[in-house]
């Protein structure tokens, strides 16, 4: 973990608040329920690692589980329809 949210931690624990940053996922979609597409990517993307607590390291992962499941689809659908349409010669 970084010293950054360590320190987050700390704090949060000091205040006899949750460990959980609730102001986040209260600023938009969470990655827990943003659809997959170039939009989860780019978040993903640009997704510091190091700042995230475990709970959030978490929903990192499962969103990511998600996004490649959704490309490999992509990628099947793309495969059979290559396959349907070509004739061997």
């Amino acid at each position: 973990m970084s010293p950054g949210v360590v320190d987050y931690l700390f704090r949060q624990l000091v205040a006899g608040e949750p460990a959980e940053d609730l102001q986040w996922s209260s600023e938009g979609i969470p990655l827990s329920a943003q659809v997959p597409g170039a939009e989860l990517a780019r978040r993903l993307s640009e997704t510091d690692l190091d700042a995230l607590t475990p709970t959030e390291l978490f929903h990192y992962v499962r969103a990511a589980q998600r996004l490649a499941s959704w490309a490999e689809s992509l990628r099947e659908a793309a495969v059979g329809r290559y396959c349907a349409g070509t004739d061997p010669a």
